[in-house]
């Protein structure tokens, strides 16, 4: 009998699934496409993972813990996932770009400080100096933080998934849940095929959640369009790799958006991928323009990459739309389903997620099997809104 279903297979989902697994319980996954896939928030070859969080001082632990179970996984899969870079964050008091609320910088500081994580403050000479890609001005300060970098998110979804299925997880893909309800006791989860009945639920649709949770909580929720651009650099390519191009946050001053970026990859001609982010337009899942026109990568060229990144061409390699789901405080929401006591809803990343899925996974699964988790996610629940 299945004990557990988890609706949504992406970051979260996929975490939450291999961690139920690995303990035991019975879990069937579904999801209405074939993670790993690039219609959600779980794809574009790379995500920034960093130790000291400036959302907020809840999100140490949790970005520390899922250092620890992607080497885990690395471990069990043979698979390269997190990769080390270090991160370099620009910021100034003249800054109008905040990212995911207000003192990113020095709350970064600060819990680098509070939890002993390795970093280097730096004015704006130092970083022209050690990190000279950057068009720094006076007044600018920077953040380093050596154990820093990316993960590889579609690898991450795939490995986990593929723990899960060793560990006798059932996946349903390409099936479309219609809705959940309370049932007997516990959970029952319509599909476009069939339904299924489960003592437990977790509800991780990305910007699908929406459509499974009443109004008091879609209310909170917003879905907008982001996009991703990797644009070719002048050679020698090594000049931006790694330590003299690490992962980068840089909240600017002319903007009100950051600007965020990773080191080149994929080589020659493989281009450097950055992006910013917009939440005034809204779409949904099925509306959302997933092209990104020439205009739209002209634009971000001239006005925000060449400005900020010498020796960036404006040839634009390739791009891509992904979706965000946020809160009005950009904190995550995790909490009982109100309808459906059996059910946990753990959605609405904010853009910022991917780097702390896996340990959200565990602290899911902690909570279903055992009664509550490692890491407190009281913080988390829709009550405070």
């Amino acid at each position: 009998m299945t004990e557990v279903i988890v609706v949504g297979l992406g970051a979260v989902g996929a975490a939450a699934t291999w961690q139920l697994a690995r303990r035991g319980a019975k879990v069937l996954g579904i999801d209405r496409h074939s993670p790993p896939h690039a219609l959600g928030s779980s794809h574009g070859d790379t995500r920034i993972t960093r130790l000291a969080i400036g959302e907020g001082a809840v999100y140490t632990p949790l970005a520390m813990r899922s250092h620890e179970i992607w080497r885990d996984v690395e471990s069990r899969t043979g698979e390269d996932l997190l990769v080390r870079t270090g991160m370099l964050v620009i910021s100034s008091e003249a800054r109008r770009g905040n990212l995911h609320g207000s003192d990113f910088f020095a709350n970064t500081l600060e819990a680098a400080r509070r939890y002993g994580i390795a970093h280097d403050v730096l004015d704006a000479a130092t970083i022209r100096k050690r990190f000279p890609g950057f068009e720094v001005r006076d007044g600018e300060a920077g953040y380093f933080e050596k154990e820093a970098g990316y993960l590889r998110p579609e690898a991450c979804v795939a490995a986990q998934l593929r723990l899960a299925e060793e560990h006798g997880a059932t996946l349903h893909r390409d099936e479309r849940v219609t809705g959940l309800e309370a049932h007997a006791g516990g959970v029952r989860v319509r599909t476009d095929r069939a339904h299924y009945d489960a003592p437990r639920a977790i509800v991780a649709a990305g910007p699908w959640v929406g459509e499974l949770v009443p109004g008091e909580i879609s209310r909170h929720l917003t879905v907008t369009r982001q996009l991703l651009f990797w644009f070719d650099v002048k050679p020698p390519v090594s000049r931006f790799t790694s330590p003299e191009f690490p992962v980068w946050i840089w909240e600017l001053r002319e903007r009100d958006q950051a600007l965020y970026g990773f080191p080149a990859i994929d080589g020659p001609h493989g281009g450097i991928k950055l992006a910013t982010e917009q939440y005034a337009k809204t779409t949904t899942p099925g509306g959302v323009d997933r092209e990104v026109g020439e205009a739209e990568m002209s634009r971000m060229h001239s006005e925000l990459v060449a400005p900020h990144l010498r020796d960036v061409t404006a040839r634009c390699v390739k791009a891509a739309a992904c979706l965000y789901t946020t809160t009005p405080d950009f904190h995550f929401l995790i909490d009982r389903h109100p309808r459906v006591p059996a059910a946990v809803v753990a959605s609405a990343c904010s853009g910022h997620g991917f780097k702390h899925s896996a340990a959200i996974g565990e602290a899911l699964a902690q909570l279903v099997v055992e009664g509550s988790s490692r890491i407190d996610l009281a913080p988390f629940a829709a009550g405070r809104f």
